[in-house]
């Protein structure tokens, strides 16, 4: 199978937004497609996001990354946030992770950033596997607090 990764326009957000609503259902939200589409419509067309996704030769959308901006205070630097990656359960291992995260990584390049931060739940093992495969560095140093 022959896969593209592309950065979204306009007009991908309708599809995207199927693959936006399946990953917020894997983190046990629940689904409304409706909202997704808001969602990503208002971080378009505020120029608050930027989404790649995959696509194959039939025109099928495989998965998708969304990276968000962000500072460095102490750097003093620009970054990205990798907020978001998800693949259809069905392709998952077939390399299209990589392909999106290395089309992030190209971003992130491209744009003079200091590089890409990302977090995934503490029991996505797969996730931290694939991550720690391409060079991300888990972080010991610092402690991560939310506040709701």
């Amino acid at each position: 199978m022959k896969v593209e990764i592309k950065q979204a326009q306009q007009q991908d957000l309708a599809q995207i937004a199927y693959l936006f609503d399946a990953y917020r259902v894997f983190y046990k939200q629940v689904s409304d497609y409706d909202l997704a589409l808001d969602f990503l419509t208002k971080r378009f067309e505020n120029k608050e996001s930027v989404i790649f996704y995959a696509i194959n030769e039939a025109g099928d959308y495989l998965g998708f990354t969304q990276l968000f901006p962000s500072f460095s205070s102490v750097s003093a630097q620009r970054s990205w946030i990798l907020n978001d990656l998800f693949v259809l359960p069905k392709l998952r291992s077939s390399g299209i992770g990589t392909l999106l995260l290395n089309r992030a990584k190209e971003h992130a390049i491209q744009t003079h950033t200091k590089g890409i931060g990302l977090e995934t739940s503490a029991d996505n093992k797969r996730a931290q596997a694939l991550y720690e495969s391409l060079g991300y560095i888990k972080n010991s140093e610092f402690a991560y607090f939310l506040r709701t």
